[in-house]
């Protein structure tokens, strides 16, 4: 058999495993109850009003890099292929100095790619950052070491949660111990982030949402939960020495079990007076301590 005939049905087995790995993808990809069809993401596309977004373009993202990256290995596999030495040969094969049409098409490629990328990427994030106008639930969320302060405006009610920091002992029930969010299902709420020390970052896995808790300025996320249940969150920036115990659980419930929540907090919020700047040694009321 001639090496051309060899080099031929090669090629023919690189696309066939190609064309066979997209396809496996795009069917594992058909299967709601198949992980892979989410991305492997946390939660489920109707955990909040956002999800189902953020989820289609990862899973998108994926399968575009996916597709790139075989085609790259598919030619770089039949460069060494085709142009391998053959028996009998000796030396280098003909050296070119350039391919004006080839190092153009790699210029303009990745930046088409890129763009379109960017467009879709830019495209989500400010629909998903877009603010509810005059929504009936804010909440400000303080973070600090190591634990959160939940302040809660519902239809002009103003309702706090003072959160005390997790003893992480690896004992049963201390969950139950954690600081809670409440959240009412269905009901749009613009969470407006700070931090009363250090740098903290609010992230709730299954929302697919995080974002940074910054001292001195405020951040907000919008979303409306749409699945009853508990969910686990976290901070996710490195804050001091119990950064790992500084967890939370959100529990989203109905309108009712809401309002009877709110019920139980004392009124009003816990604002900046409870800020400290950890650079100039301030106590938790603000007030500086002795050097």
């Amino acid at each position: 058999m001639s090496s051309h005939k060899r080099t031929g049905s090669q090629g023919r087995a690189l696309k066939v495993t190609a064309l066979a790995s997209v396809a496996a993808l795009a069917l594992s990809a058909c299967s709601a109850e198949n992980p892979a069809s989410r991305g492997w993401l946390p939660g489920n596309r109707g955990t909040t009003s956002n999800t189902a977004e953020i989820t289609d373009l990862w899973v998108n993202s994926w399968i575009a890099a996916l597709i790139v990256g075989l085609i790259t290995w598919a030619l770089m596999l039949w460069c060494m292929v085709a142009y391998r030495r053959r028996k009998g040969e000796t030396g280098y094969p003909r050296q070119l100095a350039y391919n004006v049409p080839l190092e153009i098409m790699y210029t303009i490629v990745p930046l088409v790619m890129v763009g379109v990328l960017f467009f879709y990427t830019n495209q989500v994030q400010r629909s998903i950052d877009e603010p509810y106008e005059d929504p009936n639930l804010v909440i400000d969320v303080r973070g600090k070491q190591w634990a959160w302060d939940f302040n809660y405006n519902y239809e002009g009610e103003e309702r706090y949660f003072a959160g005390v920091q997790a003893d992480l002992t690896g004992e049963e029930g201390v969950r139950e111990t954690l600081p809670t969010l409440y959240l009412p299902v269905d009901e749009p709420v613009t969470f407006e982030l700070n931090a009363r020390d250090v740098i903290h970052s609010f992230w709730i896995p299954a929302f697919l949402q995080k974002r940074d808790m910054i001292p001195g300025r405020t951040n907000e996320i919008h979303l409306t939960p749409q699945e009853l249940g508990s969910f686990d969150g976290k901070c996710a920036e490195l804050c001091g020495e119990y950064h790992s115990e500084m967890l939370f659980n959100v529990e989203v419930v109905t309108d009712e079990e809401f309002r009877a929540y709110l019920e139980t907090l004392p009124e009003g919020q816990l604002g900046d007076e409870y800020d400290r700047n950890p650079n100039l040694h301030e106590n938790v009321a603000g007030t500086e301590g002795d050097d």
